[in-house]
Protein backbone atom coordinates (compact mmCIF):
# COMPACT_ATOMS: atom_id res chain seq x y z
CA UNK A 1 0.00 0.00 0.00
CA UNK A 2 2.66 2.30 1.08
CA UNK A 3 4.50 1.69 -2.57
CA UNK A 4 1.28 2.44 -4.19
CA UNK A 5 0.90 5.88 -2.70
CA UNK A 6 4.25 6.90 -3.02
CA UNK A 7 3.27 6.15 -7.10
CA UNK A 8 0.65 8.29 -6.60
CA UNK A 9 2.40 11.28 -4.96
CA UNK A 10 5.03 10.16 -8.47
CA UNK A 11 1.95 11.09 -10.64
CA UNK A 12 1.36 14.76 -9.60
CA UNK A 13 5.43 15.20 -10.47
CA UNK A 14 4.76 14.42 -13.64
CA UNK A 15 1.61 16.20 -13.86
CA UNK A 16 2.95 19.09 -12.50
CA UNK A 17 5.72 19.00 -15.12
CA UNK A 18 3.77 18.05 -17.90
CA UNK A 19 1.47 21.40 -16.78
CA UNK A 20 4.34 23.05 -17.50
CA UNK A 21 4.88 22.63 -21.66
CA UNK A 22 1.67 20.76 -22.11
CA UNK A 23 0.30 21.96 -25.78
CA UNK A 24 -3.16 24.44 -25.29
CA UNK A 25 -2.00 25.02 -22.01
CA UNK A 26 -2.47 29.09 -22.37
CA UNK A 27 -6.54 27.61 -23.01
CA UNK A 28 -7.93 28.29 -19.81
CA UNK A 29 -11.14 25.40 -20.61
CA UNK A 30 -8.39 23.01 -21.28
CA UNK A 31 -6.31 23.90 -18.47
CA UNK A 32 -9.60 23.78 -16.35
CA UNK A 33 -10.66 20.12 -17.70
CA UNK A 34 -7.09 18.73 -17.45
CA UNK A 35 -6.49 19.83 -13.43
CA UNK A 36 -10.43 19.13 -12.66
CA UNK A 37 -9.51 15.14 -14.29
CA UNK A 38 -6.34 14.99 -12.38
CA UNK A 39 -8.20 15.90 -8.81
CA UNK A 40 -10.34 13.27 -9.74
CA UNK A 41 -7.80 11.20 -10.55
CA UNK A 42 -6.34 11.99 -6.88
CA UNK A 43 -9.38 11.55 -5.37
CA UNK A 44 -9.94 7.85 -6.07
CA UNK A 45 -6.49 5.99 -6.74
CA UNK A 46 -6.43 3.32 -8.84
CA UNK A 47 -9.65 0.66 -9.07
CA UNK A 48 -9.58 -2.28 -6.42
CA UNK A 49 -11.02 -5.67 -6.69
CA UNK A 50 -13.78 -3.89 -4.57
CA UNK A 51 -15.29 -1.73 -6.99
CA UNK A 52 -17.85 -4.20 -9.05
CA UNK A 53 -16.96 -2.73 -12.40
CA UNK A 54 -13.27 -4.16 -11.85
CA UNK A 55 -14.32 -6.95 -9.39
CA UNK A 56 -12.41 -9.52 -11.56
CA UNK A 57 -9.30 -7.50 -12.91
CA UNK A 58 -6.39 -6.35 -9.93
CA UNK A 59 -4.56 -3.67 -11.12
CA UNK A 60 -2.04 -3.58 -8.33
CA UNK A 61 1.11 -4.26 -10.50
CA UNK A 62 0.13 -1.29 -11.75
CA UNK A 63 -0.50 0.71 -8.73
CA UNK A 64 2.80 0.16 -7.88
CA UNK A 65 4.92 0.67 -10.71
CA UNK A 66 6.45 3.75 -10.87
CA UNK A 67 5.72 5.01 -14.89
CA UNK A 68 7.07 8.02 -16.03
CA UNK A 69 6.17 10.01 -19.25
CA UNK A 70 8.57 9.37 -21.90
CA UNK A 71 10.73 12.72 -23.15
CA UNK A 72 9.90 14.23 -26.02
CA UNK A 73 10.36 11.71 -29.19
CA UNK A 74 13.60 10.25 -28.50
CA UNK A 75 12.83 7.51 -30.21
CA UNK A 76 12.46 7.41 -34.18
CA UNK A 77 11.51 4.64 -35.45
CA UNK A 78 12.58 3.31 -39.22
CA UNK A 79 9.71 3.11 -41.96
CA UNK A 80 10.54 -0.50 -42.34
CA UNK A 81 10.19 -1.05 -38.93
CA UNK A 82 6.48 -0.22 -38.79
CA UNK A 83 6.05 -1.91 -42.40
CA UNK A 84 4.57 -5.24 -41.15
CA UNK A 85 1.88 -3.02 -39.21
CA UNK A 86 0.73 -1.13 -42.35
CA UNK A 87 -2.82 -1.92 -43.26
CA UNK A 88 -3.06 -2.45 -47.00
CA UNK A 89 -5.48 -0.41 -48.52
CA UNK A 90 -5.99 1.74 -46.15
CA UNK A 91 -6.35 5.50 -47.25
CA UNK A 92 -5.24 7.24 -44.21
CA UNK A 93 -2.19 6.35 -41.91
CA UNK A 94 -1.39 8.42 -38.37
CA UNK A 95 1.36 6.44 -36.19
CA UNK A 96 2.17 7.61 -32.79
CA UNK A 97 5.28 6.44 -30.83
CA UNK A 98 4.67 6.73 -27.20
CA UNK A 99 1.62 8.53 -27.69
CA UNK A 100 3.60 10.96 -29.33
CA UNK A 101 2.89 12.16 -33.51
CA UNK A 102 5.46 10.40 -35.71
CA UNK A 103 4.79 12.20 -38.59
CA UNK A 104 7.86 11.10 -40.69
CA UNK A 105 6.17 7.81 -40.42
CA UNK A 106 2.48 8.70 -41.20
CA UNK A 107 0.74 9.27 -44.74
CA UNK A 108 -2.80 11.95 -44.61
CA UNK A 109 -3.61 12.90 -47.75
CA UNK A 110 -5.95 16.05 -48.55
CA UNK A 111 -9.01 14.33 -49.23
CA UNK A 112 -8.79 13.19 -45.21
CA UNK A 113 -9.35 15.95 -42.68
CA UNK A 114 -7.09 14.41 -39.78
CA UNK A 115 -4.16 15.82 -37.83
CA UNK A 116 -2.27 15.19 -34.61
CA UNK A 117 -4.57 16.26 -31.67
CA UNK A 118 -1.56 18.02 -30.38
CA UNK A 119 -1.39 19.94 -34.05
CA UNK A 120 -5.37 20.68 -33.94
CA UNK A 121 -5.23 22.14 -30.26
CA UNK A 122 -2.70 24.28 -31.17
CA UNK A 123 -3.71 25.57 -34.80
CA UNK A 124 -7.51 25.34 -34.17
CA UNK A 125 -8.30 24.61 -30.57
CA UNK A 126 -11.96 25.83 -31.60
CA UNK A 127 -12.25 23.21 -33.91
CA UNK A 128 -12.13 20.77 -30.14
CA UNK A 129 -13.48 22.90 -27.30
CA UNK A 130 -17.10 21.71 -26.64
CA UNK A 131 -16.51 18.31 -27.79
CA UNK A 132 -12.93 17.39 -26.10
CA UNK A 133 -13.80 15.91 -22.68
CA UNK A 134 -17.39 16.26 -23.29
CA UNK A 135 -18.71 12.74 -23.36
CA UNK A 136 -15.29 10.59 -21.68
CA UNK A 137 -17.19 10.39 -17.92
CA UNK A 138 -14.08 10.60 -15.57
CA UNK A 139 -16.37 10.20 -12.53
CA UNK A 140 -16.46 6.72 -12.96
CA UNK A 141 -13.28 5.67 -14.22
CA UNK A 142 -9.75 6.42 -12.87
CA UNK A 143 -8.16 5.60 -15.94
CA UNK A 144 -10.03 7.93 -18.07
CA UNK A 145 -9.22 10.32 -15.46
CA UNK A 146 -6.04 10.01 -15.71
CA UNK A 147 -6.06 9.68 -19.40
CA UNK A 148 -7.71 13.79 -18.67
CA UNK A 149 -5.38 14.89 -17.10
CA UNK A 150 -2.39 13.82 -19.33
CA UNK A 151 -4.49 14.53 -22.45
CA UNK A 152 -2.53 16.35 -25.15
CA UNK A 153 -1.85 13.71 -28.28
CA UNK A 154 -3.81 11.20 -30.06
CA UNK A 155 -5.32 11.50 -33.55
CA UNK A 156 -7.84 13.72 -34.68
CA UNK A 157 -10.48 13.08 -37.32
CA UNK A 158 -13.32 15.24 -38.65
CA UNK A 159 -15.41 13.42 -41.22
CA UNK A 160 -17.91 16.60 -42.74
CA UNK A 161 -21.31 15.85 -43.53
CA UNK A 162 -22.47 13.78 -46.09
CA UNK A 163 -19.00 12.61 -47.12
CA UNK A 164 -18.19 8.59 -47.22
CA UNK A 165 -14.66 7.53 -46.62
CA UNK A 166 -13.95 4.78 -48.89
CA UNK A 167 -10.92 3.74 -47.28
CA UNK A 168 -10.30 2.90 -43.83
CA UNK A 169 -8.52 5.82 -41.41
CA UNK A 170 -5.35 3.22 -40.07
CA UNK A 171 -4.11 4.58 -36.30
CA UNK A 172 -1.30 3.04 -34.96
CA UNK A 173 -0.05 3.16 -31.72
CA UNK A 174 3.59 1.88 -30.76
CA UNK A 175 4.91 1.68 -27.25
CA UNK A 176 8.68 0.78 -26.94
CA UNK A 177 11.58 -0.32 -24.39
CA UNK A 178 12.88 2.11 -22.27
CA UNK A 179 15.00 2.17 -19.36
CA UNK A 180 12.27 2.96 -16.53
CA UNK A 181 8.65 2.27 -16.85
CA UNK A 182 6.88 4.39 -19.18
CA UNK A 183 3.51 5.17 -19.65
CA UNK A 184 1.43 6.78 -22.89
CA UNK A 185 -1.72 8.34 -22.93
CA UNK A 186 -3.25 8.84 -26.09
CA UNK A 187 -6.94 10.36 -26.59
CA UNK A 188 -8.33 10.28 -29.80
CA UNK A 189 -11.17 12.78 -31.11
CA UNK A 190 -13.38 11.21 -33.71
CA UNK A 191 -15.90 13.44 -35.02
CA UNK A 192 -18.05 12.35 -37.50
CA UNK A 193 -20.86 14.98 -39.22
CA UNK A 194 -24.91 13.97 -40.54
CA UNK A 195 -24.95 11.40 -42.78
CA UNK A 196 -21.41 10.83 -43.21
CA UNK A 197 -19.58 7.18 -43.54
CA UNK A 198 -16.28 5.75 -42.20
CA UNK A 199 -14.28 3.15 -41.17
CA UNK A 200 -11.50 3.49 -38.11
CA UNK A 201 -8.84 0.99 -37.24
CA UNK A 202 -7.01 1.93 -34.02
CA UNK A 203 -4.29 -0.53 -33.41
CA UNK A 204 -1.45 -0.85 -30.27
CA UNK A 205 1.59 -2.82 -30.51
CA UNK A 206 4.51 -3.22 -28.64
CA UNK A 207 8.25 -3.22 -29.25
CA UNK A 208 10.75 -4.89 -27.21
CA UNK A 209 9.97 -5.66 -23.75
CA UNK A 210 10.08 -4.13 -20.19
CA UNK A 211 6.74 -2.77 -18.56
CA UNK A 212 4.88 -0.06 -20.14
CA UNK A 213 1.48 1.43 -19.67
CA UNK A 214 -0.78 2.73 -22.97
CA UNK A 215 -3.96 4.32 -21.46
CA UNK A 216 -5.51 5.58 -24.04
CA UNK A 217 -9.05 6.95 -24.87
CA UNK A 218 -11.56 7.36 -28.14
CA UNK A 219 -14.07 9.69 -27.85
CA UNK A 220 -16.69 8.88 -31.05
CA UNK A 221 -19.26 11.33 -31.86
CA UNK A 222 -21.85 10.12 -34.72
CA UNK A 223 -23.92 12.71 -35.94
CA UNK A 224 -27.42 11.55 -37.69
CA UNK A 225 -27.96 8.79 -39.95
CA UNK A 226 -23.79 8.13 -39.73
CA UNK A 227 -22.61 5.03 -40.45
CA UNK A 228 -19.26 4.27 -38.52
CA UNK A 229 -17.31 0.71 -38.13
CA UNK A 230 -14.69 1.13 -35.45
CA UNK A 231 -11.74 -1.62 -35.11
CA UNK A 232 -10.07 -1.75 -32.26
CA UNK A 233 -6.91 -4.19 -32.26
CA UNK A 234 -4.86 -4.76 -29.07
CA UNK A 235 -1.59 -7.36 -29.68
CA UNK A 236 1.62 -6.35 -27.18
CA UNK A 237 3.83 -8.17 -25.43
CA UNK A 238 3.15 -10.00 -22.06
CA UNK A 239 4.99 -6.72 -19.66
CA UNK A 240 2.56 -4.72 -21.07
CA UNK A 241 -0.18 -2.90 -19.51
CA UNK A 242 -3.16 -1.67 -21.66
CA UNK A 243 -6.35 0.42 -20.99
CA UNK A 244 -8.47 1.20 -23.54
CA UNK A 245 -11.50 3.35 -23.27
CA UNK A 246 -13.94 3.92 -26.48
CA UNK A 247 -16.80 6.21 -25.61
CA UNK A 248 -19.56 6.92 -28.22
CA UNK A 249 -22.12 9.03 -28.61
CA UNK A 250 -24.66 8.28 -30.86
CA UNK A 251 -26.77 10.37 -32.80
CA UNK A 252 -30.79 10.21 -34.48
CA UNK A 253 -30.69 6.67 -36.72
CA UNK A 254 -26.93 6.68 -36.29
CA UNK A 255 -25.58 2.88 -37.19
CA UNK A 256 -22.33 2.12 -35.63
CA UNK A 257 -19.80 -1.00 -34.92
CA UNK A 258 -17.22 -1.85 -32.82
CA UNK A 259 -14.80 -4.25 -33.08
CA UNK A 260 -12.60 -5.29 -31.14
CA UNK A 261 -9.85 -7.90 -31.23
CA UNK A 262 -7.10 -8.77 -28.34
CA UNK A 263 -4.15 -10.92 -29.08
CA UNK A 264 -1.98 -10.64 -25.74
CA UNK A 265 -0.94 -8.51 -23.11
CA UNK A 266 0.28 -8.33 -19.96
CA UNK A 267 -2.92 -7.14 -18.58
CA UNK A 268 -5.82 -5.66 -21.05
CA UNK A 269 -8.69 -3.58 -20.26
CA UNK A 270 -10.90 -2.80 -23.04
CA UNK A 271 -13.90 -0.74 -22.03
CA UNK A 272 -16.57 0.09 -24.48
CA UNK A 273 -19.05 2.62 -23.67
CA UNK A 274 -21.90 3.39 -26.21
CA UNK A 275 -24.60 6.23 -25.79
CA UNK A 276 -27.78 5.64 -28.25
CA UNK A 277 -28.81 9.11 -27.94
CA UNK A 278 -30.96 9.27 -30.87
CA UNK A 279 -34.24 7.89 -31.59
CA UNK A 280 -33.71 4.46 -34.13
CA UNK A 281 -29.94 4.11 -33.58
CA UNK A 282 -28.04 1.21 -34.13
CA UNK A 283 -25.28 -0.19 -32.51
CA UNK A 284 -22.91 -3.52 -33.27
CA UNK A 285 -20.63 -4.36 -30.32
CA UNK A 286 -18.35 -7.79 -31.88
CA UNK A 287 -15.16 -8.84 -30.11
CA UNK A 288 -12.67 -11.57 -29.80
CA UNK A 289 -10.28 -12.06 -27.36
CA UNK A 290 -7.68 -14.41 -27.25
CA UNK A 291 -4.99 -15.12 -24.68
CA UNK A 292 -2.40 -17.41 -23.40
CA UNK A 293 0.57 -18.06 -20.74
CA UNK A 294 -0.89 -15.37 -17.84
CA UNK A 295 -2.22 -13.19 -19.73
CA UNK A 296 -5.09 -11.16 -18.27
CA UNK A 297 -7.75 -9.99 -21.02
CA UNK A 298 -10.93 -7.56 -19.28
CA UNK A 299 -13.24 -6.63 -21.24
CA UNK A 300 -16.12 -4.05 -20.21
CA UNK A 301 -19.18 -3.48 -22.07
CA UNK A 302 -21.92 -0.64 -20.82
CA UNK A 303 -24.20 0.29 -23.25
CA UNK A 304 -27.16 3.00 -22.26
CA UNK A 305 -30.41 3.09 -24.14
CA UNK A 306 -31.62 6.75 -23.87
CA UNK A 307 -33.99 7.12 -26.69
CA UNK A 308 -36.88 5.05 -28.18
CA UNK A 309 -36.74 2.45 -31.12
CA UNK A 310 -32.97 1.76 -30.45
CA UNK A 311 -31.09 -1.28 -30.74
CA UNK A 312 -28.11 -2.77 -29.56
CA UNK A 313 -26.22 -6.54 -30.28
CA UNK A 314 -23.05 -7.63 -28.24
CA UNK A 315 -21.40 -10.89 -29.60
CA UNK A 316 -18.26 -11.27 -27.68
CA UNK A 317 -16.14 -14.70 -28.18
CA UNK A 318 -13.42 -15.58 -25.96
CA UNK A 319 -10.13 -18.52 -26.65
CA UNK A 320 -8.15 -19.13 -23.44
CA UNK A 321 -5.03 -21.46 -22.77
CA UNK A 322 -2.50 -21.88 -20.33
CA UNK A 323 -3.06 -19.48 -16.88
CA UNK A 324 -4.65 -16.98 -19.06
CA UNK A 325 -7.74 -14.99 -17.54
CA UNK A 326 -10.47 -13.77 -19.11
CA UNK A 327 -13.36 -11.07 -18.43
CA UNK A 328 -16.74 -10.46 -20.05
CA UNK A 329 -18.59 -7.70 -17.72
CA UNK A 330 -21.78 -6.92 -20.01
CA UNK A 331 -24.15 -4.48 -18.99
CA UNK A 332 -27.30 -3.11 -20.76
CA UNK A 333 -28.96 -0.23 -18.84
CA UNK A 334 -32.45 0.62 -21.19
CA UNK A 335 -33.53 4.17 -19.74
CA UNK A 336 -37.27 5.09 -19.19
CA UNK A 337 -37.79 7.30 -22.27
CA UNK A 338 -35.82 4.13 -24.39
CA UNK A 339 -39.22 2.64 -25.13
CA UNK A 340 -38.89 0.04 -28.03
CA UNK A 341 -35.74 -0.99 -27.53
CA UNK A 342 -34.37 -4.01 -28.41
CA UNK A 343 -31.12 -5.56 -27.23
CA UNK A 344 -29.71 -8.41 -27.49
CA UNK A 345 -26.00 -10.40 -25.38
CA UNK A 346 -23.78 -12.93 -26.14
CA UNK A 347 -20.71 -13.91 -24.58
CA UNK A 348 -19.19 -17.59 -25.59
CA UNK A 349 -16.03 -18.54 -24.23
CA UNK A 350 -13.65 -21.77 -25.51
CA UNK A 351 -11.51 -22.75 -22.60
CA UNK A 352 -7.80 -25.12 -23.88
CA UNK A 353 -6.65 -26.07 -20.61
CA UNK A 354 -7.55 -26.66 -17.15
CA UNK A 355 -5.89 -23.54 -15.83
CA UNK A 356 -7.69 -21.30 -17.59
CA UNK A 357 -10.12 -19.06 -16.38
CA UNK A 358 -12.84 -16.79 -17.40
CA UNK A 359 -15.42 -14.73 -15.37
CA UNK A 360 -18.63 -13.17 -17.48
CA UNK A 361 -21.16 -11.23 -16.10
CA UNK A 362 -24.47 -10.64 -18.95
CA UNK A 363 -25.97 -7.78 -16.83
CA UNK A 364 -29.97 -5.80 -17.54
CA UNK A 365 -30.53 -2.58 -16.06
CA UNK A 366 -34.44 -1.75 -17.40
CA UNK A 367 -36.39 0.91 -16.58
CA UNK A 368 -38.70 1.02 -19.83
CA UNK A 369 -42.35 -1.03 -19.68
CA UNK A 370 -42.12 -1.96 -23.50
CA UNK A 371 -38.67 -3.50 -24.35
CA UNK A 372 -37.16 -6.84 -26.10
CA UNK A 373 -34.04 -7.87 -24.20
CA UNK A 374 -31.86 -10.83 -23.68
CA UNK A 375 -28.36 -12.00 -22.30
CA UNK A 376 -26.27 -15.21 -21.83
CA UNK A 377 -23.34 -17.05 -21.63
CA UNK A 378 -21.89 -20.02 -22.45
CA UNK A 379 -18.11 -21.78 -21.80
CA UNK A 380 -16.77 -25.18 -22.78
CA UNK A 381 -13.85 -26.86 -24.52
CA UNK A 382 -13.48 -28.43 -27.76
CA UNK A 383 -16.05 -30.51 -28.21
CA UNK A 384 -14.72 -34.10 -28.76
CA UNK A 385 -16.64 -35.31 -31.02
CA UNK A 386 -15.90 -32.58 -33.25
CA UNK A 387 -12.12 -32.87 -33.12
CA UNK A 388 -12.94 -37.09 -33.80
CA UNK A 389 -15.24 -36.48 -36.61
CA UNK A 390 -11.88 -34.58 -38.59
CA UNK A 391 -9.68 -36.80 -37.65
CA UNK A 392 -11.67 -39.64 -38.77
CA UNK A 393 -11.13 -38.10 -42.17
CA UNK A 394 -7.64 -38.21 -41.54
CA UNK A 395 -6.55 -34.91 -40.30
CA UNK A 396 -4.26 -35.17 -37.64
CA UNK A 397 -5.53 -33.69 -34.20
CA UNK A 398 -3.04 -30.21 -34.53
CA UNK A 399 -4.62 -29.86 -37.68
CA UNK A 400 -8.07 -30.62 -36.79
CA UNK A 401 -7.97 -28.01 -33.52
CA UNK A 402 -6.55 -25.48 -35.93
CA UNK A 403 -9.83 -25.55 -37.98
CA UNK A 404 -12.47 -25.92 -34.82
CA UNK A 405 -10.70 -22.75 -33.24
CA UNK A 406 -10.90 -20.92 -36.91
CA UNK A 407 -14.34 -21.42 -36.99
CA UNK A 408 -14.98 -20.27 -33.55
CA UNK A 409 -13.45 -17.19 -34.28
CA UNK A 410 -14.83 -16.58 -37.87
CA UNK A 411 -18.41 -15.68 -36.00
CA UNK A 412 -17.36 -12.35 -34.85
CA UNK A 413 -15.73 -12.06 -38.46
CA UNK A 414 -18.60 -12.45 -40.04
CA UNK A 415 -20.28 -9.66 -38.75
CA UNK A 416 -17.43 -7.29 -40.07
CA UNK A 417 -18.49 -5.82 -43.70
CA UNK A 418 -16.22 -6.67 -46.21
CA UNK A 419 -13.09 -4.41 -47.05
CA UNK A 420 -9.25 -3.69 -46.26
CA UNK A 421 -10.18 -3.60 -42.03
CA UNK A 422 -11.86 -7.01 -42.27
CA UNK A 423 -8.96 -8.77 -44.25
CA UNK A 424 -6.63 -7.11 -42.16
CA UNK A 425 -8.19 -8.38 -38.70
CA UNK A 426 -8.48 -11.67 -40.15
CA UNK A 427 -5.19 -11.98 -41.39
CA UNK A 428 -4.53 -11.30 -37.72
CA UNK A 429 -7.05 -13.77 -36.25
CA UNK A 430 -5.92 -16.67 -38.57
CA UNK A 431 -1.84 -16.38 -37.90
CA UNK A 432 -2.47 -15.89 -34.19
CA UNK A 433 -4.75 -19.10 -33.72
CA UNK A 434 -2.62 -20.96 -35.80
CA UNK A 435 0.40 -20.77 -33.77
CA UNK A 436 -1.88 -21.21 -30.64
CA UNK A 437 -2.93 -24.63 -31.79
CA UNK A 438 0.50 -25.72 -32.44
CA UNK A 439 1.26 -25.79 -28.62
CA UNK A 440 -1.04 -28.60 -28.61
CA UNK A 441 0.60 -30.58 -30.97
CA UNK A 442 2.82 -29.22 -33.64
CA UNK A 443 2.06 -30.43 -37.81
CA UNK A 444 3.86 -32.92 -38.94
CA UNK A 445 7.06 -32.31 -41.36
CA UNK A 446 6.31 -31.42 -44.61
CA UNK A 447 2.64 -31.54 -44.23
CA UNK A 448 0.63 -28.90 -46.04
CA UNK A 449 -2.38 -26.86 -44.29
CA UNK A 450 -5.73 -28.76 -44.82
CA UNK A 451 -8.04 -27.18 -47.03
CA UNK A 452 -9.74 -24.43 -45.25
CA UNK A 453 -7.15 -23.04 -42.97
CA UNK A 454 -6.30 -20.60 -45.10
CA UNK A 455 -9.34 -18.63 -44.64
CA UNK A 456 -11.95 -17.49 -42.03
CA UNK A 457 -14.29 -16.75 -44.38
CA UNK A 458 -14.01 -20.42 -45.50
CA UNK A 459 -14.31 -21.86 -42.33
CA UNK A 460 -17.09 -20.35 -41.56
Amino acid sequence: MTTAIENLASYLDSFTAFEKRAAGQDLPWLRKLRADAFARFCETGFPTTRDEDWRFTNVAAIARTRFQLPPMRTVRLATPEIAPLRLPGAGARLVFVNGQFAEELSQIPATVNASSLKQKIANSPEAVRGVLGHYLEIERDPFTALNTAFAEDGAYLHVRRGTVLEAPVHLIFISTESDQPAMSHPRNLLVFDDESEATIVEEYFSLGSGPVLSNGATELIAGENTTVSHYMVEREHGEAFNISTLRIQQGRSANVASHSLLLGGGLVRNNVHPVLAGEGGECLINGLFVGHGREHLDNYMYVEHASPHSSSRQFYNGILDGQAHGVFHGRIVVHKEAQKTDAKQTNRNLLLSDDAQIDTKPQLEIYADDVKCTHGATIGQIEENALFYLRSRGIDEAAARRLLLLAFASECVQRMRAGAARAHVEQLIHDYLLSLAQAHGPRSEGQEPVEGERSLEEVG
